[in-house]
């Protein structure tokens, strides 16, 4: 299986597919990260040093790429599974974002997105909430959307996923998140 992590931040779900048996395993990553961990915790980040750390004390082959998810049809390459973890809600297109994702995604493959989600009645809704900068998470401007169950579905479909299922919608430290599975 070929898999890539989109948004790998320190690498846990490439480095978990590869533990798995991933044959392939591609990891990328815009580095925005390193602007939240600024000015939510006054920490400077290069960049990309948490996976090339694990990375080495693993013994890992999995790839690393300084890569924004909007050009991955550079990698020229589709994969078989493709996480998408935490990164949704922090695009400013995430139709988009679901459009590139499925066109680097082989058919009958799996995309595994978990993102921000919307709580109370609207949970299972097809609405989309528009954040304000930092009003999800104390200094952190990137927090954009919060998706219904229904409306993630409904992105996923116009976006040319076949089908698109909600695995779960949890509440993590007061923050509702959506994990669902889309099917290419």
């Amino acid at each position: 299986m070929s898999v890539l992590d989109v948004g790998t931040f320190d690498g846990f779900y490439a480095f978990l597919a590869e533990r798995r048996g991933a044959e392939r395993v591609v990891a990328v990553d815009n580095e925005q990260y390193r602007l939240w961990c600024a000015s939510r915790w006054g920490v400077e980040l290069a960049g990309g040093e948490g996976f090339r750390a694990i990375r080495r004390l693993l013994g890992s082959a999995a790839e690393y790429r300084r890569m924004d998810a909007f050009v991955l049809d550079g990698l020229d390459e589709r994969f078989d599974f493709v996480y998408c973890c935490g990164i949704l809600h922090r695009v400013e297109n995430p139709l988009g974002l679901l459009r590139v994702l499925r066109g680097r995604t082989v058919d009958g493959g799996a995309v595994l997105v978990e993102t921000y989600g919307l709580g109370g009645e609207d949970r299972n809704g097809p609405a989309v909430r528009v954040s304000e900068p930092g009003e999800v998470y104390a200094r952190d401007d990137f927090v954009y959307w919060g998706f219904g169950v229904t409306g993630l579905e409904r992105l996923a479909r116009i976006a040319g996923f076949s089908r698109a299922e909600s695995l779960a919608t949890v509440e993590v430290d007061g923050h509702p998140r959506i994990i669902g599975r889309l099917i290419a």
